[in-house]
C-alpha cells in the first residue's frame, strides 16, 4: 500500500512538472520590453508603425524599443546587445536572432553558443527573456532544434512556429524572407499572447 501510494505521488509530480510552464516576471507598470533581433525586428518589408515591435506596443500597452539591425548576425548581435542593455535596462527582451547566420550557411554550433550568450547577458542585467525560433531555409521552414533546447535549458517561454506559420504563407509576406505588414501583425499577436501567458 505504501509502495502505491509513493508511486502514485512520484505520477503527480511528474504530471506537475510536465504541465510547468516557463513564467515571467509581471510587467511592472513602466516596464520596457526590448525587441532585439535582425531585420524580422527591425520591420523590413512594411512600414516603421507596422513592425511587431510597434504593434506589440499597442497590444501590450508597455513601450516596446525595436533594436532590430538589418543584416546583422549573431555574433554581431553578441556584441552590440550589452551597450543596448545598458542603454535601456529592459524589464523583458524578446530575441529573434539566427535568420542571417542560416542564409550565410554559417556553423551552427556557433550560432547556438551566440545565442546562449545573449541570454546569459541578459539575465545577468535582470531581465527576462522570451525566445522565438527562427526557421531555417529548407522544404519544412522549421527552427533548428537548438532554439526548443536553448527555450528548455533556460527555461524560457518559447515561441516555435509562428515564423514558420508566417513564411508559409504568401498572403504574410512581402518577400521570400520577410513579413508583411499582417504577418507582423500576426507575430505581435503572438508574441503577446505568450507574454500574457507567462505572466499569470
Amino acid at each position: 500500500m505504501r509502495l502505491r501510494n509513493y508511486l502514485f505521488f512520484c505520477v503527480l509530480l511528474l504530471v506537475a512538472a510536465c504541465n510547468r510552464q516557463p513564467q515571467l516576471s509581471p510587467l511592472a507598470a513602466d516596464a520596457v520590453i526590448l525587441a532585439y533581433g535582425d531585420s524580422l525586428t527591425h520591420g523590413n518589408g512594411a512600414a516603421e508603425e507596422q513592425s511587431y515591435p510597434a504593434v506589440l506596443e499597442q497590444l501590450l500597452g508597455h513601450k516596446v524599443i525595436n533594436a532590430g539591425v538589418p543584416g546583422e548576425i549573431s555574433a554581431e548581435g553578441l556584441r552590440r546587445l550589452p551597450r543596448v542593455l545598458e542603454e535601456t535596462q529592459p524589464q523583458l527582451v524578446i530575441l529573434i536572432h539566427g535568420g542571417n547566420d542560416f542564409l550565410r550557411r554559417l556553423d551552427r554550433e556557433r550560432t547556438r553558443k551566440n545565442l546562449q550568450a545573449m541570454i546569459d547577458l541578459c539575465r545577468q542585467a535582470g531581465s527576462d527573456v522570451v525566445l522565438v525560433g527562427v526557421p531555417e531555409p529548407g522544404l519544412f521552414l522549421s527552427p533548428p532544434a537548438f532554439y526548443e533546447e536553448l527555450a528548455e535549458s533556460n527555461r524560457l517561454p518559447y515561441l516555435e512556429k509562428t515564423l514558420s506559420d508566417i513564411f508559409s504563407d504568401r498572403d504574410l509576406k512581402s518577400d521570400t524572407i520577410h513579413p508583411n505588414a499582417a504577418g507582423y501583425r500576426k507575430l505581435a499577436t503572438a508574441v503577446a499572447e505568450l507574454i500574457h501567458k507567462a505572466t499569470n
